[in-house]
């Protein structure tokens, strides 16, 4: 069974960084793309940054120039390097990766992890 295992939220004033760490682990045979997600109260679930298997990148608008997104291929690990912080940046952070296992196709969440930004 594939897990997904998410650190590094917290809570930091505006303008501040944080690093979000998301490691994959299980019978992954490959990978498509790895992405961050985010939710904010009394919202929908929004895509952040997504990173494919060909190392093709994407940013929501909102994020663009701020955030980053990096993958460890090795360590089956995806990072998200988010800096100049504003309160509305203010979610759960979810990881998700799509791909496919030896039973088939993947589709895996991480529990999410909280980002709070302090005006």
């Amino acid at each position: 069974q594939v897990q997904l295992v998410e650190s590094g939220g917290g809570l930091v004033q505006a303008g501040g960084s944080l690093r979000l760490s998301c490691a994959a682990s299980g019978s992954i045979f490959s990978i498509k793309y790895m992405g961050w997600y985010r939710q904010a109260p009394g919202k929908q679930r929004e895509l952040v940054a997504v990173v494919t298997g060909d190392d093709i990148i994407d940013y929501a608008d909102s994020v663009t120039g701020r955030f980053t997104i990096s993958r460890d291929n090795a360590k089956n690990t995806v990072y998200l390097q988010m800096n100049s912080l504003k309160p509305e940046d203010t979610a759960v952070y979810y990881c998700n990766l799509e791909g496919w296992e030896a039973g088939g196709a993947l589709d895996a969440w991480g529990q999410g992890t909280l980002v709070t930004v302090s005006s």
